[in-house]
């Protein structure tokens, strides 16, 4: 017994014929990839012109807002909670105001009273160089370079928002050497 719909549908379609085969090509599955070659070729000849011309130099280029430095041997677990500032700060330098002479002595000096005090977590404000001229912040920049010199340190990093941010660095320092036998 039929259906009355598929009755319907049947008398409806009476006399309709299918459609022949198309002659329309079918595309490629994939196109071709597609490379700017001559945004490639721009940027080579740019390169090549830097390089030739001497104005490339690495000294000024910026590694971004961030410090950080962490010596050969530094667990990930010790690394992690420094950038996390999940270290106590035991104390605090702030370099505002100073020069770089005045800043070298008082990082200098801060260092060594922290590593005969055995402090080992400490924070240094350098600010984020705001009033530096155009080539950027000054004492920031010094000041990665000195804590990378320094046997005493072990590594450093940019602080957390809520203690300086890019305008601030947690310190990490050895700890101080056993003193010598005899001697108090």
């Amino acid at each position: 017994m039929l259906d009355p719909d598929d009755a319907d549908f049947r008398s409806a379609m009476a006399g309709v014929q299918p459609r022949g085969a198309s002659d329309r090509i079918t595309p490629p599955r994939k196109p071709p990839p597609t490379r700017p070659r001559q945004a490639e070729a721009d940027e080579r000849a740019v390169m090549a012109e830097l390089l030739e011309f001497g104005m490339f130099e690495p000294e000024l280029i910026e590694s971004g807002d961030t410090l950080s430095y962490r010596g050969d041997g530094l667990q990930d677990s010790v690394w992690r909670k420094l950038r996390r500032g999940a270290y106590r700060v035991r104390a605090e330098l702030d370099l505002h105001g100073m020069n770089r002479g005045d800043a070298q002595v008082a990082v200098s000096m801060f260092l060594a009273e922290c590593q005969s005090r055995d402090v080992r977590c400490v924070r240094i404000i350098h600010g984020k160089g705001n009033r530096s001229p155009n080539t950027g912040p000054v004492i920031k920049t010094l000041l990665d370079s000195w804590l990378r010199r320094r046997s005493d340190v072990i590594a450093f990093c940019s602080a957390r928002p809520h203690d300086g941010g890019t305008g601030a660095v947690y310190v990490l320092m050895r700890a101080a050497p056993p003193a010598a036998p005899g001697a108090g």
